[in-house]
């Protein structure tokens, strides 16, 4: 018997989430289910009205057929997509860039709000890629893209099978490496992020960056904390770090 080639769909839910997807037209789209409920927003009838002049298969369902998106806040609007496509490390390289690159590096981030928000921030500031490893960390998903609110159609996600491989091969190519640790030795705002490419390491939840990784970095920075209360999550401080980058880059 032959067996039938079965396209498997990963979901994205969430008004802006879906907007960006269809906009962008990155993804191959199965079809987006729209409660009842949520026809008088006027963000759901612009993604119709998308949805109809390109053709995208769309339902309008009771709020029930939602129950099984229930642990999330899909805002009454789901799309069923192709799986996301990961840029290529080594494509990425070879791709000719304007001025000088910055990417973050994500070493072992595991909840996928936080990669969400990482995302979100490096997309808004402009930079070229964010890294993450093929194991040990949250993967692109509909919680990941919710959270983004669309980002992740802005900028390149490359997923890798070692962290410390790649950063090898950014040191070759001519990239800083910029770890953030609570005991670095300096404060995140004392390093000059201008007139060069670099790469910014953020660590785990737990574990922070790994300390091979920690080795391989040219500079290792902290945010101070006024307090005896580390508080800052890794999405949290990377926005602090990503956006001072920016400052000085607006200074220039």
């Amino acid at each position: 018997m032959e067996k039938k080639n079965i396209q498997k769909y990963d979901y994205i839910y969430g008004r802006n989430a879906v907007f960006e997807l269809i906009k962008k037209n990155l993804r191959n789209i199965n079809k987006i289910l729209i409660s009842k409920s949520v026809l008088n927003d006027s963000k759901i009838n612009e993604i119709i009205d998308m949805a109809k002049s390109r053709n995208i298969v769309f339902q309008i369902v009771p709020k029930e057929r939602f129950s099984s998106f229930s642990s999330v806040n899909h805002q009454g609007i789901a799309a069923f997509v192709a799986p996301v496509e990961y840029t290529d490390f080594y494509d990425f390289l070879n791709n000719p860039k304007e001025g000088y690159s910055k990417l973050i590096i994500l070493d072992g981030v595991e909840d996928p709000h936080n990669l969400g928000a990482i995302i979100r921030t490096a997309a808004c500031a402009g930079f070229d890629a964010v890294i993450i490893p093929s194991r040990r960390c949250a993967q692109v998903n509909a919680t990941v893209e919710k959270t983004s609110a669309g980002a992740i159609n802005h900028i390149p996600v490359i997923q890798v099978n070692s962290l410390s491989c790649t950063i090898d091969k950014l040191k070759d190519n001519d990239y800083w490496i910029i770890a953030a640790d609570a005991h670095g030795k300096d404060n995140y705002f004392d390093v000059d992020y201008t007139g060069m490419n670099f790469a910014l390491i953020m660590g785990g939840e737990e574990t922070g960056v790994s300390k091979n990784n920690l080795n391989k970095s040219d500079f290792i920075v902290k945010i101070p904390m006024l307090r005896k209360f580390n508080s800052l999550n890794v999405s949290n401080a990377a926005c602090a770090i990503i956006y001072e980058s920016v400052r000085q880059d607006l200074k220039k």
